[in-house]
């Protein structure tokens, strides 16, 4: 049997997510689904595996939530259940910043697709940020890519106050696995007053399922937070570092 990964992800407004989180729990133990989901004020994050039609269901249920019709997807497959249990938990923030005021759904920067991400990692006039922790920068990035150095998601508003004067006027890319690291990166860059700051729409994953590997500017594999470790381009189980 393949298992369906969904890695998915919403900022929207959930004036009590403690209320959610049961039905989405029993859902998922019904349909035989495993992984984490996080559920906050500000939205839903998570990345989840099981059947091609216990996902749907799954994914239905989350969409039919206020605000997330828009749910950002991503799909890929595993040749073995890649997860050993089921987490649905009540969090403060769904990626943390530990920047009080940040509203992706509100302040996001410019989306780019991944069609047109080539064209921004080849201008030298754009400033293109990994804003993915270390270790898994490690596994691979894009050509010309700034490596923060950081530990954790929230280690990035500190270095960037750091840095910040080095890209004074600079027209600022960044990107990230999916997605959500961005959206909300580049929201807290804008509470700073970057005014040009874009990010790669769906992240790594889709950059890797969409843009031919003869084409691409990654080099490396993409770290996933599963037990398939990393994957390649076409979203293809790669594993460890060799």
């Amino acid at each position: 049997m393949t298992f369906t990964v969904a890695a998915l992800y919403r900022f929207a407004p959930f004036d009590d997510p403690a209320a959610l989180r049961q039905p989405l729990l029993d859902l998922c133990a019904v349909q035989g689904v495993k992984g984490t989901l996080l559920l906050a004020r500000e939205g839903v994050n998570g990345t989840i595996a099981g059947s091609e039609a216990a996902i749907a269901a799954v994914v239905a249920h989350i969409r039919a939530l206020p605000g997330c019709a828009e749910l950002d997807v991503k799909y890929s497959a595993a040749a073995a259940m890649p997860f050993q249990r089921l987490k649905v938990r009540l969090k403060k923030e769904i990626v943390t910043l530990k920047v009080p005021g940040v509203d992706p759904a509100r302040d996001a920067g410019t989306y780019i697709d991944p069609a047109q991400w080539n064209a921004v990692v080849d201008d030298p006039g754009t400033v293109v940020i990994d804003t993915r922790n270390a270790f898994e920068v490690g596994y691979g990035s894009f050509d010309g890519a700034i490596d923060p150095g950081t530990k954790s998601f929230g280690d990035f508003p500190g270095w960037w106050r750091a840095n910040a004067e080095r890209f004074a006027g600079k027209r600022i890319a960044m990107f990230c696995t999916g997605g959500i690291r961005c959206e909300k990166s580049t929201a807290f860059l804008r509470s700073e007053g970057v005014e040009d700051v874009a990010h790669l729409k769906g992240g790594i994953l889709a950059y890797l399922e969409q843009v031919p590997e003869a084409d691409s500017r990654w080099h490396g594999s993409c770290f996933v937070f599963d037990e398939r470790v990393s994957v390649g381009h076409g979203l293809v189980e790669v594993g460890e570092k060799e």
